[in-house]
């Protein structure tokens, strides 16, 4: 029997593959939206300085969501491409898929571990004047750059790991890395068990502890269950073909997420001027919904190889299969999402030790931000459709829509309406339901277009 009739990407029902290959992305992305979060959570009650420590980490944050954006873009361009790859039957493409993705990692790290050493207090002085919160700031995202070969190569074994199939051990890995984390958490940060009192910085090595636990676990279930694929220097050669396969479908993922770091340090710069607690309040926002984004996000990451391996394999009833359950399980998801925040917005602001006009603006940020998640969710599955079917340049401008073309000169005007005109603070928060609604439009039309060129044609 042909060895690509017998993958069960090619024979489990559709329905079911996706929530096999799903839920364990789902829990892997939002285990990961917990080293921020518990960051967050341990560091806002640091005696004295808790809310100025919670502004620091706020300001590092869009450079470690872009460490993320390129590890993980570069790791879901390496998916869908060996996914593709495997469906078609060639198997020496996919072990260069793997090896080029490794060599990929290791100049990403490079990158990041010289913007650590030289670019860190530059960046952070940018968006603070306040030097307690930029000595934090520099203290934090410094380690977080230099060790950060945890994060890079985790990324790209664990699509590896999902790409095959074998999302439950990419899961583990991060269940472990998650764990690590929230235990080192209070003794670094704090000074337990005989350890020095370390702030801010003890967070950040909390952090990096457990990313490198991770990467550790991953590299071995890699090696040890994807028999799929062959290992070996030979195939990490770089090869220009598939290089360029690779960020042909991973480039669009990466805009995806770097606009999210780009997105955050302009609202950082344009909501400091309103007042240093809006930027705390978004900040703390943003980590919150971030394990309901984060769980999109795994959904989509499980849509992707399922579309990607049935398109390669021809197949198109299991594409519009693909489409059609992976964008009603996001929806699913989105909606209980929005019950969620709406019903617990108070205790979450209560749980980071904010208080006064601060906590009513994470409050309010919660309840309206949260309106939009139905839309946001579509347009997430959205992105992870057209990556599948080799349409990039869609997923790319649904991207620029909703992360920075409809957010940043709203933000902007509405900010100056806040300042200039007596708007209500909260009307800030307006910003994202408007650009999640334009772009869910013009995702409709991308699709409309994409289905008809790329989808009827198939047999």
């Amino acid at each position: 029997m042909n060895k690509k009739v017998q993958n069960p990407m090619a024979t489990t029902p559709v329905n079911k593959l996706m929530l096999s290959m799903g839920i364990p992305m789902i829990l892997s992305m939002m285990l990961q939206a917990v080293y921020n979060i518990v960051d967050s959570a341990f560091v806002s009650n640091i005696q004295g300085n808790g809310e100025a420590a919670l502004n620091a980490l706020t300001l590092a944050f869009p450079v470690q969501m872009l460490m993320v954006a390129v590890g993980i873009g570069t790791g879901v361009g390496a998916n869908a491409l060996l996914a593709k790859s495997l469906g078609q039957g060639n198997k020496e493409k996919a072990n260069k898929t793997c090896g080029n993705a490794i060599f990929l990692a290791t100049i990403i790290y490079v990158i990041f571990l010289l913007f650590g050493l030289i670019g860190t207090k530059s960046y952070i002085a940018s968006q603070s004047a306040n030097t307690v919160i930029v000595e934090m700031a520099t203290d934090y995202l410094k380690i977080c750059c230099i060790f950060s070969m945890g994060i890079v190569y985790f990324s790209i074994f664990e699509k590896m790991l999902q790409a095959t199939g074998k999302s439950l051990y990419s899961t583990i890995a991060q269940i472990t890395g998650a764990v690590v984390n929230i235990i080192l958490d209070p003794i670094l940060i704090y000074g337990m068990f005989g350890m020095p009192e370390m702030g801010v910085r003890g967070a950040a090595y909390a952090t990096i502890i457990g990313q490198i636990a991770s990467f550790i676990c991953a590299l071995i279930f890699h090696l040890k269950v994807n028999k799929e694929v062959s290992n070996g220097l030979k195939y990490m050669k770089p090869n220009l073909s598939i290089i360029k396969g690779i960020y042909s479908i991973g480039f669009p993922a990466i805009i995806a997420q770097a606009l999210t770091s780009v997105m955050t340090y302009d609202l950082n710069v344009i909501f400091v001027k309103v007042g240093e607690n809006v930027v705390t309040a978004y900040g703390l926002y943003y980590k919150i919904q971030q394990f309901i984004l984060f769980a999109a996000f795994g959904l989509r990451d499980a849509i992707t190889p399922i579309v990607s391996f049935n398109h390669g394999m021809n197949s198109k009833k299991r594409v519009k299969d693909g489409i059609k359950y992976g964008m009603t399980y996001t929806l699913i998801i989105m909606v209980a999402g929005l019950v969620i925040l709406e019903i617990l917005a108070k205790p979450f602001s209560t749980i980071f030790g904010l208080s006064g006009a601060t906590a009513d603006l994470c409050v309010s940020a919660i309840r309206i931000i949260s309106l939009s998640y139905l839309f946001a969710g579509a347009n997430i599955a959205y992105q992870g459709i057209f990556q599948a079917l080799d349409s990039g340049l869609e997923s790319l401008i649904i991207s620029i829509c909703r992360q920075f073309l409809f957010v940043v000169p709203v933000a902007w005007g509405l900010a100056k309406l806040v300042i200039s005109n007596g708007f209500p603070t909260w009307s800030l928060w307006i910003t994202f339901l408007i650009a999640e609604g334009l772009s869910i439009l013009i995702a409709f039309v991308f699709m409309k277009n994409v289905e008809q060129k790329k989808i009827n044609s198939l047999s």
